[in-house]
């Protein structure tokens, strides 16, 4: 297809951007972080996946009619079509039936494309190779032009390569995924408007000062898994541990050593640089995507043929500037997963998974299915760059590096060696330990040939006679991973096997580990309920005395009759790692590392999409939670069993700067008197805020859309008879000097502070129902402290006496607000 002077002349004369929102056609800057490539579901007249390749700051298009295969015997027909502009990538939505090319899109797949030939001269020819590093599509593709046989259009063929990335299924991309990879939607939901989800969402907005290269914190070799519950474990993994510092300029990718290999990693930073974040450390390690044989030889021919990468992310140094690594490990892992969360689970961007438990058996599983070994590590430990005991490595099998000071020769035709000759640097130089002799694949013997450097005498400090004889001795500064069986009595290997080179380590950090004795379990915690609290003197609220094992010791006061308010519905809980002035966050998902007190339970959410949230099915939940540094526990209006019935409703009094306690408590009674007249009996909660819910609990007849529409009905009807005093919108310019009657905690999601929950806030007050007669006499919303509340929690308990009368909104209720209006 001929381009003129202006590549993008044909794009924008086809459309009219008064009909469609795709961008207009203007040349863009190329990325900082490679060449980018997208393909697009495309829903117009015919189903087809439009695939773009950035190219001289546009996009090459192609529309693949049966969409990409990773069969390499299919030749899917790839029609050439106009360039198209760099912004284009960005673009998913519907564009209208009247505008050309009307029909869904879709971001079906992105990421970047490295050419195997000259693409000026590949396009020039008709033959176009090229690596993909995306989401879906990997390894090597290629697309040949055909012969024109008179036809307008050019036509082209999309082609797979046989790699490791290759599979017999023809349709395996296209039938095994069907969501967008930035939005997680449907074609169907984007076609009717559905809300991305937000996790699904990249955002470069990757501005701030990307953080130096800084030394990583190292496992010491232990021969036991460590006991005790102040443990988490981890897989232990096979590949290059690798920092990856986000921030302006884009990514950059550090091995252990501080060596930049942004350039050997570069199939990885189109992820890292869509991360929702100004700026970001993380540590983590580099394995290749698909492990055929040993996970370290996987990962040597995946770099030197190009295949995929992923990143297994597990921990967060710093963060949009913050230095996190004086922070408990559970605490970093949290910030993580939220940074990593939404994330295809088969994407380059992983997050590693951690367990708590009996170390022991954790080991013994890890080995029965293959591992290497597992990494233990303190749950509430920091961050230091040095090898230490708060993290442990325990190894299934003998694995080692060793450095290579010298080779025997082999006698059989086309193998340089028939062993090498390794060591490990003690104080007094290179120590002989021993033989390599099995493990090498016809690749290795040219890349090791390569890596070797002859030399007249011997590196090692001592090596046996009988070794030494006929050796060829080579300079020490070749690094290799060995697995064997043990080592002798004088100190040689057994049976070793080679894996791989070790160009991330140098020679004088190779040390022969000897395996410690497991650290004893720490006494530095306190048990409630019997769950471990870790850090139990950190003090919660500064200016009182109440620190975190207070907050844990009163969820377990309060746990029976939370239970019976909280129990068994979604919990999101208000964390405050740090303390009250520190960062604080709220948890709505579950995530891994929290006591197995508190219950998982698998929901869908108000989008329609599957997520796992907690739930409390026993009281030490509560202390579960207090423990991970929940303060506050929110709650759904529905429980688990029926979420789509609620059991109660809730309007949130929530005053204007200016308004004093006595206007919410009169609003109260106000609200209390209306709903009277509707047969509604309620209950207050003071919010331990500044304001006050006025709850009604429900028998589960009625569905959300029922709850919210007389609940905003409600609310609009007070603010319509006295619009000075009240409002029903949630608008900040709305509420001056009113009472926002909040109505909107009444749908599907959304949440309201428990009933006997603590607030963070100043002096930690609770949230505390009361009956309407002591409303009267109680000096503000926040009245009950901690005391206060446990005291209370031996009077009767007026939200109980409403859980026991459950009422109904009923067509004669309905109606009866309707005659009020």
């Amino acid at each position: 297809m001929a381009r003129g002077p202006d590549p993008l002349a044909a794009y924008n004369a086809k459309r009219d951007f008064a009909l469609t929102e795709e961008p207009r056609g203007k040349s863009g800057a190329a990325s900082t972080t490679g060449l980018r490539f997208v393909v697009q579901k495309h829903d117009a007249r015919r189903l087809h996946y439009d695939f773009r390749l950035e190219w001289q700051g546009v996009l090459l298009s192609w529309a693949v009619t049966r969409g990409p295969s990773p069969d390499t015997r299919e030749k899917r027909l790839a029609v050439r079509t106009e360039d198209h502009p760099l912004s284009y990538r960005d673009f998913e939505g519907t564009i209208p039936a009247k505008a050309y090319g009307g029909g869904t899109v879709m971001l079906w797949d992105e990421g970047l494309w490295l050419p195997e030939n000259d693409p000026a001269q590949g396009l020039k020819d008709g033959k176009l190779g090229f690596t993909l590093q995306g989401q879906r599509m990997t390894g090597s593709w290629a697309l040949v032009r055909m012969k024109n046989k008179g036809e307008k259009r050019e036509n082209w063929l999309l082609i797979k390569h046989r790699d490791s990335a290759a599979c017999d299924d023809p349709d395996a991309l296209t039938d095994g995924f069907d969501t967008s990879v930035t939005t997680g939607r449907t074609m169907a939901q984007i076609a009717s408007g559905a809300k991305a989800k937000p996790q699904r969402k990249p955002s470069a907005t990757q501005g701030g000062k990307r953080p130096a290269f800084r030394k990583p914190q190292l496992a010491t070799l232990v021969s036991d898994a460590p006991g005790g519950d102040d443990w988490i474990f981890e897989t232990k993994f096979d590949g290059y541990r690798c920092l990856a510092a986000l921030g302006k300029g884009g990514p950059r990718l550090w091995t252990r050593n501080g060596h930049d290999w942004t350039d050997r990693f570069q199939s990885l930073t189109a992820a890292f640089g869509a991360l929702p974040c100004k700026s970001a450390l993380i540590d983590g390690e580099v394995m290749a995507a698909r492990i055929k044989g040993s996970a370290f030889s996987s990962l040597q021919a995946a770099l030197a043929e190009g295949r995929p990468l992923v990143f297994y992310a597990f921990d967060l140094l710093s963060l949009d500037g913050k230095d996190l690594t004086d922070a408990p490990l559970l605490d970093r892992k949290a910030r993580l997963a939220k940074l990593l969360d939404g994330l295809p689970e088969d994407g380059p961007l992983r997050v590693s998974t951690h367990i708590p438990g009996d170390g022991a058996q954790i080991l013994a599983h890890a080995c029965k299915t293959g591992a290497e070994g597992i990494i233990a590590k303190r749950a509430g430990a920091p961050y230091r760059g040095r090898r230490t005991t708060d993290w442990l490595k325990v190894k299934c099998t003998k694995r080692q590096e060793f450095v290579i000071g010298g080779y025997s020769p082999s006698d059989k035709p086309g193998r340089p060696f028939a062993s090498l000759l390794v060591g490990e640097m003690g104080p007094e130089g290179l120590r002989y330990r021993g033989r390599v002799g099995t493990g090498f694949a016809e690749g290795d013997f040219d890349e090791l040939q390569a890596a070797l450097r002859t030399r007249k005498t011997s590196p090692f400090i001592d090596v046996p006679s009988d070794i030494a004889a006929g050796a060829v001795w080579v300079t020490p500064g070749t690094v290799i991973e060995v697995d064997f069986t043990e080592l002798t009595a004088d100190g040689h290997i057994r049976h070793g096997s080679y894996l791989g080179l070790r160009k991330d380590k140098t020679a004088k950090e190779v040390t022969l580990e000897v395996p410690r004795k497991a650290p004893a379990t720490r006494s530095d915690r306190v048990t409630v309920a019997g769950i471990a609290i870790t850090h139990p003197d950190r003090l919660i609220f500064p200016g009182t005395t109440i620190t975190k094992v207070d907050v844990a010791r009163y969820y377990d006061r309060a746990s029976a009759r939370l239970m019976d308010i909280a129990g068994k519905r979604p919990l999101s809980l208000l964390r405050l790692p740090e303390g009250q002035g520190g960062e604080s966050f709220f948890q709505k998902h579950a995530g891994a590392g929290f006591p197995a007190a508190l219950h998982r339970v698998e929901i869908t959410d108000s989008s329609g999409g599957a997520t796992t949230a907690f739930d409390a099915t026993k009281a030490a939940a509560f202390v579960a939670a207090a423990q991970m540094g929940t303060v506050e526990v929110h709650i759904w209006g529905a429980r688990t069993d029926r979420l789509d019935r609620p059991d109660r409703l809730v309007f949130d009094l929530d005053p204007d700067e200016g308004l004093g306690w006595s206007d919410v408590r009169r609003a109260a009674f106000d609200l209390r008197d209306l709903l009277a007249q509707l047969d509604l009996a309620t209950v207050p909660v003071v919010t331990g805020g500044k304001g006050i819910h006025v709850c009604v609990c429900l028998r589960r007849t009625q569905g959300w859309d029922t709850v919210k529409l007389f609940t905003k009905t409600v609310a609009y009807m007070m603010a319509e008879r006295e619009p000075k005093r009240f409002t029903a919108v949630m608008s900040k310019s709305k509420r001056k000097g009113r009472i926002f009657i909040d109505w909107l905690r009444n749908e599907r999601g959304a949440t309201a502070i428990a009933p006997y929950a603590i607030r963070a806030r100043t002096g930690g007050p609770v949230a505390v129902p009361v009956t309407w007669d002591a409303l009267d006499e109680i000096a503000g919303a926040d009245a009950f402290d901690i005391d206060a509340a446990i005291a209370h929690l031996s009077a009767p308990c007026p939200y109980m006496t409403a859980l026991a009368q459950p009422q109904t909104l009923t067509a004669r209720t309905l109606d009866a607000l309707s005659s009020l209006m």
